[in-house]
């Protein structure tokens, strides 16, 4: 089947408003082991998901990784307790998906529980799939996630769209094989083949999004 098949969504920055809450539940962890997340270390962990970000700090921080790991997805899942605020044009676009009988999937680098939780929350948009950290073995920025997501819905990765935020998730989507929609929210990203860049998902449109992919 030509054309359009689906639209992988990342959840963090790119549906809702999280990626900095992230960035500072691990700030203010890496403080409680006096340590100050700064320049390249800090922008290492936008994107990733728990364990990763506590296998890249644990010998900064001298914790231990398993509690490292669980100490930063305690924390985050108590941030986003109250729900997470939706990104200008996010609930627009998935309504014109569904209603236009474009299937769609939530894939993120967040734990499950909270990815879960938060795919209940759209506005009552119903994901074809749902995918968290722990659904694959390795997540962003390898290509597991975004290659079950695929999977899961029958279709090819070089029909589906991603939409991203950071240049972890866009390695991990490219990687895939998927045409890549980025709309950076903590840190810029380039234009690049098979790649389109917008500043906000309000700018995107089903017409956008075919065009993306070869007929």
């Amino acid at each position: 089947m030509s054309g359009l098949r689906a639209v992988l969504f990342d959840m963090d920055g790119t549906l809702v408003d999280t990626e900095e809450a992230w960035v500072e539940v691990v700030e203010k962890a890496a403080a409680r082991y006096g340590h100050a997340l700064v320049g390249e270390e800090r922008r290492s962990v936008y994107g990733r998901s728990v364990e990763d970000t506590a296998e890249l700090l644990y010998v900064s921080l001298g914790a231990r990784r398993e509690e490292l790991a669980a100490e930063l997805g305690a924390d985050f899942t108590a941030r986003l307790a109250d729900g997470a605020e939706p990104r200008p044009g996010a609930l627009r676009l998935l309504r014109t998906l569904r209603e236009s009988g474009v299937l769609t999937a939530l894939v993120s680098a967040s734990p499950s529980a909270i990815v879960r939780r938060v795919a209940t929350s759209l506005d009552g948009h119903r994901f074809d799939a749902v995918y968290g950290a722990q659904d694959t073995e390795r997540t962003k920025p390898a290509p597991d996630p975004y290659l079950a997501a695929a999977a899961a819905l029958g279709a090819d990765p070089a029909r589906c769209v991603a939409v991203e935020d950071t240049a972890t998730g866009v390695a991990s989507a490219e990687a895939a094989g998927c045409a890549v929609l980025a709309v950076p929210s903590v840190e810029p990203i380039a234009p690049a083949a098979g790649r389109t860049v917008l500043t906000s998902l309000e700018e995107a449109d089903l017409t956008l999004l075919r065009s993306m992919i070869a007929s």
